[in-house]
């Protein structure tokens, strides 16, 4: 699914699924997402008698990030549903929330991002100011168990 060229895509055109489906309308329209990573531990280990005066590194869990995403407030209720399931304890409410970055007409899908047992983790609404004029904005963070990218 990567599509491979010598110069680099633009980074405003893509898409989120939520796990539900939908990656068109003001419900699944963010401004930004950030944070989308993965790392893997390293323990070092070293036996008394090893002949070399070096530590061998072993390789340990896989650890993802949060990623946090932004969207202006369009009346919604869908994240704070999704979070209701979630502090309920309801075991469905995980999901693969999908990101897909599209090349410059929007006509092909260049690299997608799966974040897999997906949950909010932390919504934030605000800050309002009665003097402002920017737009009123929500983040949620989600957390996730594993990165996959194809």
């Amino acid at each position: 699914m990567a599509t491979l060229r010598e110069r680099p895509y633009v980074q405003f055109n893509f898409l989120v699924d939520l796990g539900d489906g939908v990656t068109e309308g003001p419900q699944a329209g963010f401004q930004e997402l950030s944070g989308i990573g993965m790392e893997v531990t390293v323990s070092e280990y070293r036996t008394g008698n090893s002949k070399e005066n070096s530590v061998m590194k072993i390789t340990g869990m896989n650890k993802s990030t949060d990623v946090t995403m932004k969207r202006g407030v369009i009346g919604s209720l869908n994240l704070y549903q999704w979070l209701n399931q979630i502090r309920n304890g309801d075991q469905n409410a995980m999901r693969t929330v999908t990101i897909q970055l599209q090349n410059e007409d929007h006509t092909a899908v260049v690299q997608t991002w799966k974040l897999l047992r997906a949950r909010i983790i932390k919504h934030t609404s605000g800050p309002f100011n009665a003097k402002g004029t920017d737009v009123a904005m929500e983040e949620l963070v989600l957390a996730y168990e594993r990165l996959e990218m194809e």
